[in-house]
């Protein structure tokens, strides 16, 4: 069974292992729990049986008027059973209150945004690829 939180209570490296599959430099178990740490909400999936986290959201905000959600993160051994779903349900209902939530995603996620109330929209990014493991220090 799965089970949601909203903190991070009892969460250590080890069950922050296996994410950013597909990235050529994916942050490190390090960098993913001091993202975490400083998010302004965060919506976690964890396994009972394990007692290890299986996805994960994030939203930075100004906490008045916009935020922003960056991360959207399932384990692909849990991928395909609604739990991505279920952590952007959640996040979208801790955010009811601002104006405007936004992310970023590529055209071929955007349906599935598109069935949890989010509209497409036009937007511009800039990446640095060579700090996708995270900034140091």
């Amino acid at each position: 069974m799965i089970s949601y939180a909203d903190n991070l209570t009892n969460i250590t490296l080890d069950r922050l292992q296996g994410f950013f599959v597909g990235w050529p430099h994916p942050p490190s178990p390090q960098t993913h729990l001091r993202i975490l740490q400083q998010s302004y909400r965060i919506v976690l999936a964890v396994d009972d049986e394990t007692g290890k986290v299986v996805g994960c959201l994030n939203a930075i905000s100004d906490g008045v008027l916009s935020a922003y959600i960056p991360l959207l993160e399932v384990l692909p051994a849990y991928q395909g059973q609604g739990i991505g779903r279920e952590l952007v349900r959640r996040m979208l209902e801790q955010l009811d209150d601002l104006y405007m939530v936004d992310l970023t995603c590529d055209p071929d996620l955007q349906e599935f945004y598109v069935a949890l109330g989010m509209r497409r929209a036009t937007g511009m990014l800039r990446r640095n690829y060579e700090r996708q493991a995270g900034k140091r220090g």
